[in-house]
């Protein structure tokens, strides 16, 4: 008889702790946020040290604004499924890239 109500506590117990987990559409939608404006910040770090050009700058941006939106739409049914995340990862690669091309391209702010 007792052991029922343990029974029923412990069961309580581990599904709050179950609740509290981020799911994996959670946890790809902080990795690619964190890597967006980790991304934005190096771009704002070009322009300020005169590494990036005004026109490098907005190719740049739209590139960022173009995975923001991507990500939007990926975030409209309350979840990013494993194809999205691929996608965005990729996006996010080549986006990574264009910024060290632009950074490091010898072309100055005048």
């Amino acid at each position: 008889m007792k052991a029922l109500p343990l029974a029923a506590l412990l069961a309580l117990a581990f599904s709050t702790v179950a609740l509290a987990q981020p799911t994996l559409s959670d946890r790809m939608e902080t990795r690619i946020d964190n890597r967006q404006d980790r991304q934005e910040t190096r771009i704002d770090r070009g322009i300020e040290k005169g590494a990036v050009t005004a026109h490098e700058a907005a190719r740049l941006e739209h590139q960022q604004a173009h995975i923001d939106r991507v990500d939007s739409r990926a975030m409209a049914d309350g979840a990013i499924d494993h194809k999205e995340a691929v996608r965005m990862e990729r996006m996010q690669d080549r986006a990574n890239a264009s910024i060290r091309h632009q950074k490091h391209d010898r072309q100055l702010r005048r």
